[in-house]
């Protein structure tokens, strides 16, 4: 579809949504990234039929984090389940630096892992 001689996509009420609630959560950084950079992710979905795709996250970080989505280079993506608690847990940092992006997604799936157990 074409808005304003633009081509646009349409997008669902549900991804409206997530982009409302994403935007009061996601802090605009001072200075964006411009460099190539590395993102990993844990989409936690409320059921097993996830309608998110991680490419809206990708668009959501654009002109918060960094300049532009088409400066991710690597993308490391995991898919997590929890009913209640629908979320995403979101490390970038430089293509450089790839390993220790994915070592502190995991350190902050673990630690999140171990404190929603407690509570339970």
């Amino acid at each position: 579809m074409k808005i304003h001689g633009r081509i646009a996509s349409i997008k669902s009420k549900k991804a409206l949504r997530y982009s409302k609630n994403f935007k009061l959560q996601c802090p605009i950084w001072g200075e964006l990234w411009e460099d190539d950079l590395c993102i990993a992710m844990r989409i936690y979905y409320s059921s097993l039929r996830p309608d998110l795709d991680e490419s809206l996250i990708l668009d959501l970080l654009q002109k918060r984090i960094y300049k532009n989505d088409r400066q991710v280079k690597i993308k490391y993506i995991e898919h997590g389940l929890d009913r209640t608690n629908p979320r995403s847990i979101i490390v970038i940092g430089p293509i450089e630096d790839r390993e220790n992006v994915m070592r502190t997604l995991h350190a902050n799936v673990e630690r999140e892992e171990e404190e929603c157990s407690k509570k339970r």
